[in-house]
């Protein structure tokens, strides 16, 4: 309890803040809270992601204090939002702390060493601090829209060939970044309901994936055939992440588009649109699989399902009512 506590404190630190050392403390004590979270005593596989983690961080840190300290030293403190070199260093050690592609080099071998809820940890929360503070310095628009195709393209194109569900999710978070930058580029509040959605679905399917305690593909097929209801949920929810309307997931995708269309980014809209059609086709097969195959239903082997997942999987469902307040927002 007290290293989430501070885990969550390092996080409002670092986005409240009014000066960078003070955001950069605030995400190394974030860091050195998540760590305790991530390890574990009798399994070699959490505490070996828990090492990898702090490392690629750590570098991360680096060279966010590597940018801050050179500016002070040039003895003009405003010289960071002025030289684009100092900027392109920051922005990178932010990308490098969510997993943005071309960065994301850490982001698969560490999940696939971890437990659901702290995969679900490092792929929301975690990325929270780094968001924002990347929202605090949108200058460089041209580095930003190469990070959001290469992201898009990388979280797309690597889906294709997995079976490890948790590589999915991270393939396809990576894909969800590259929306989730182009939507903070020119409105906080498209990021804010992106992000919200996100994490609503992303709970929705890990919540299943722990209840059923799965984590490939094999075992999601021999699964899902025990009970009809977590057929349906699981597919409702995976073409909501997809962002197939008239799922939620669709909304925040909507709105991104609207707000890239209205700003004249023409070609970057249709190539997010096309990477997003990849990705659905990686859930479809994933689904077409468990719908398609001729198995024979599981009936001495009946799974309950947790009432947490059914409430927050109706929560998802059921929001799609709230598409036309959402809308008179923008």
């Amino acid at each position: 309890m007290m290293f989430i506590n501070t885990m969550i404190f390092g996080t409002l630190m670092a986005i409240s803040s009014y000066s960078w050392m003070s955001m950069w403390l605030g995400l190394e004590i974030n860091l050195l809270s998540i760590i305790p979270l991530l390890s574990k005593v009798n399994d070699i596989y959490p505490s070996e992601a828990a090492l990898k983690y702090f490392l690629t961080q750590s570098l991360a840190s680096l060279m966010f204090l590597f940018s801050i300290i050179l500016s002070s030293n040039l003895k003009d403190y405003f010289i960071l939002s002025s030289n684009s070199f100092l900027m392109l260093i920051l922005n990178s050690a932010l990308l490098t702390k969510m997993g943005a592609a071309p960065f994301h080099f850490w982001f698969p071998e560490i999940i696939e060493g971890l437990k659901w809820i702290n995969c679900f940890i490092i792929l929301t929360w975690q990325k929270i601090a780094p968001m924002i503070l990347l929202m605090y310095n949108l200058s460089l628009t041209t580095f930003l829209s190469c990070i959001i195709i290469i992201s898009s393209m990388i979280g797309s194109l690597l889906n294709l060939n997995q079976i490890s569900l948790r590589k999915i999710l991270v393939y396809s978070s990576i894909n969800h970044m590259s929306w989730m930058i182009a939507a903070m580029l020119y409105s906080p509040s498209v990021w804010m309901i992106y992000f919200i959605i996100y994490t609503i679905i992303s709970l929705n399917i890990i919540l299943m994936f722990n209840n059923l305690n799965i984590y490939s593909m094999k075992q999601l097929l021999f699964c899902l055939n025990s009970n009809k209801m977590n057929k349906l949920l699981f597919m409702m929810n995976f073409m909501s992440l997809g962002g197939l309307p008239p799922f939620l997931g669709f909304l925040p995708k909507w709105l991104t588009v609207n707000n890239l269309i209205y700003n004249n980014f023409y070609t970057l809209s249709l190539i997010l649109i096309i990477t997003t059609l990849i990705s659905l086709f990686v859930y479809l097969r994933i689904m077409f699989s468990t719908l398609m195959f001729n198995s024979a239903e599981i009936i001495f082997m009946k799974t309950k399902m947790n009432i947490s997942v059914i409430i927050f999987n109706f929560i998802s469902i059921f929001s799609l009512i709230f598409y036309p307040y959402i809308l008179t927002l923008f």
